[in-house]
């Protein structure tokens, strides 16, 4: 089998990567095993501000512009919808959050994103005796049902394969890479936490940050929106809601955890004055680097060997973005910023 592009993973990086392929008319094989479930477990949710600080994420206009739209033309494609548009509301605690909030959103900068009038919210099951600020240009990908209907979809297109790679079988020619009976022009790593196993890339700073979130159902809380608070509640339809989430540093697996179950009811019952069933707990680890950005870029021996990786706890919008980028890095030389390039960590690693 000949293909252009040999893709390693098929999480979201991996998914955008190759659809984003397709669209240019690249012959692409993805591989992937069941060893990482970032994306199945994953939050979803996009949003352009990071709310801590009241500052709009790196290149959140083009993400924007670029990602979204990528999304819904999957969505055309493959006759199913996965994206869903939806305001995200912060919950303000106290006065100096709300003149906090309008400060904010009184400048040029941000007043695209947040709204400058508080929102009174219509569920009452939410505790809170201040209003909420409202943030645009949010909502949340259905990341399961994304890798479901695509993952089945280049199955019946005979683009995929299920299996753990062996790297030990890997010959690198010059102009080609042969893999067991597949030979490519380039081979793309999108292996999320998985990179460690990865002996041609494992000496970039991949830290992997584990993260819990439940699924829970109620009645009574009858929420519209996104809550965003010391945890934040997402409305998935029928009841059911997704509330995360954790951040563990230290434990790399996919255990779930009665530790962190027990912050994330603790926090429920402090947010919420109705009663809630947990349905689902999960777990899993985000491909997160210590400095917080992404890894891009050509390995620094061999000119055929890629990495899409590091999209941490942002990849809805990352990942359409990133392989756009990195596509037009390979194909047509247009070199990568160097706040996502891998050539900041190689810089430091051999001068």
């Amino acid at each position: 089998m000949e293909v252009d592009y040999l893709i390693v993973g098929s999480g979201l990086a991996g998914i955008c990567f190759a659809e984003t392929c397709l669209l240019r008319h690249k012959k692409i094989i993805v591989l992937n095993d069941t060893s990482q479930n970032s994306t199945i477990i994953a939050g979803g949710l996009y949003n352009p501000i990071i709310l801590k600080r009241f500052t709009k994420i790196w290149e959140a206009e083009a993400q924007l512009a670029i990602s979204i739209p990528f999304y819904k033309k999957l969505e055309v494609k493959l006759h199913t919808t996965f994206l869903y548009e939806i305001p995200l509301l912060r919950k303000l605690n106290n006065i100096e959050e709300q003149n906090n909030w309008f400060a904010a959103s009184d400048k040029t900068t941000l007043s695209n994103y947040l709204s400058s009038e508080l929102e009174t919210l219509n569920s009452k099951s939410v505790i809170s005796n201040y209003k909420f600020g409202k943030v645009n240009h949010t909502g949340f990908l259905d990341t399961k049902k994304l890798k479901e209907t695509y993952t089945h979809y280049l199955l019946s297109n005979s683009m995929y394969n299920e299996e753990t790679f062996a790297y030990s079988k890997i010959s690198i020619e010059e102009n080609f890479i042969q893999y067991k009976n597949i030979r490519a022009k380039q081979i793309v790593f999108a292996e999320g936490f998985g990179l460690h196993n990865n002996p041609y890339f494992n000496n970039l700073p991949l830290d992997g940050t584990k993260g819990e979130l439940l699924i829970i159902k109620s009645e009574n809380l009858k929420l519209k929106e996104i809550i965003n608070s010391s945890i934040w509640i997402l409305p998935l339809g029928n009841n059911l809601y997704k509330v995360g989430a954790t951040y563990n540093w230290q434990d790399k697996t996919n255990q779930k955890t009665e530790e962190a179950k027990f912050e994330l009811v603790t926090n429920l019952k402090e947010l919420l004055n109705c009663n809630f069933e947990i349905i689902e707990h999960l777990a899993g680890v985000r491909p997160t680097v210590k400095d917080r950005r992404p890894l891009l870029g050509k390995h620094y021996k061999h000119n055929n060997l890629f990495i899409l990786n590091g999209m941490g706890t942002r990849g809805v919008l990352f990942a359409p973005y990133l392989s756009d980028k990195l596509f037009q890095y390979i194909e047509n030389g247009i070199p990568l910023d160097n706040e996502i390039s891998i050539e900041r960590i190689y810089k430091k690693l051999f001068g």
